[in-house]
């Protein structure tokens, strides 16, 4: 196979947790693989796990912060100079923080690495993505992002205050990033289903890895015996949605265990939806602006 016909997935939250099992998984099925991990130790020790299952395809490791953006922007800039295609983009990297915590660049820590970060790496990687689709099968270039349950506990999202900073609990911040991850799919399947590009959005369910290490204490209290699949069971959704046929006949949607789920009722909120775009690409931008 040549470098121009191999599959590339740039996974993000790859050293750990689904986005590992996911890489792992993709490796195997032939791709090659660009991870990103926040933890530098993580980040090397998952690149040698999957490289002894890629059967020789070429695996990639970036260490990033995505809570960044000019991490994000670095990222970005990193991929392109290591291929030219893109089939598959998995925004997986992401978590719930156990208080609030405001970046260098001046923004919520969780509402940054689960959307605002995500948003920045998705909207410059799109020549890439669109480089893919040249040729290739209608609907098998595709945007996962890993949503939450989470996203359906909120009635909203308050666009004038995004990052909860006058409301600010770290399960609203959560939550309300998670709904920012479907709606973010829904705006992008809107964008990019004319290019023949697949945007989908999921919950995993609960899964045992180390998300919960950075949550509060009453957090790992209510969830501590819950029973919790596996990072290889929590990647079931999100492999299905990558690889298989039936994601492709479909643009925006949200899932779980491989099958349609009801979103928040905001997703059919068109207005909603691009307003949100238009906020993160004006705080991000304007970020990016002052590195």
């Amino acid at each position: 196979m040549t470098e121009q016909q191999q599959k590339v997935a740039v996974v993000t939250g790859a050293s750990s947790g689904i986005g590992l099992a996911a890489a792992k998984a993709l490796s195997l099925k032939g791709y090659r693989i660009i991870g990103v991990g926040r933890n530098s130790e993580r980040t090397k020790a998952a690149g040698e796990l999957i490289r002894t299952v890629s059967a020789g395809n070429q695996v990639d490791m970036i260490r990033a912060d995505l809570a960044l953006m000019s991490e994000a922007a670095r990222v970005a800039e990193e991929v392109s100079h290591l291929t030219g295609r893109i089939d598959l983009l998995i925004n997986n990297a992401g978590g719930m923080a156990s208080e609030k915590v405001m970046t260098a660049e001046g923004f919520e820590e969780s509402f940054a690495g689960n959307h605002f970060g995500p948003f920045v790496l998705t909207t410059r990687l799109l020549p890439l993505l669109r480089q893919a689709v040249k040729g290739a099968p209608q609907g098998s270039v595709r945007i996962i992002n890993t949503s939450s349950d989470g996203s359906e506990m909120i009635p909203g999202i308050n666009l004038d205050d995004l990052q909860t900073f006058e409301t600010y609990t770290n399960g609203l911040a959560y939550c309300s990033s998670k709904l920012a991850n479907v709606l973010f799919s829904r705006a992008l399947a809107k964008r990019l289903a004319p290019e023949g590009i697949v945007a989908h959005s999921f919950h995993p369910g609960t899964i045992g890895s180390n998300f919960f290490s950075h949550t509060d204490e009453s957090v790992r209290e209510r969830y501590g015996d819950m029973e919790k699949l596996t990072p290889d069971q929590g990647a079931e959704t999100l492999l299905w949605l990558a690889m298989d046929d039936e994601p492709a006949k479909s643009n925006g949607g949200y899932f779980y265990k491989c099958k349609p789920r009801t979103p928040n009722p905001l997703i059919e909120d068109d207005q909603v939806i691009e307003d949100l775009w238009r906020i993160s690409e004006s705080l991000t931008e304007e970020a990016l602006a002052k590195r």
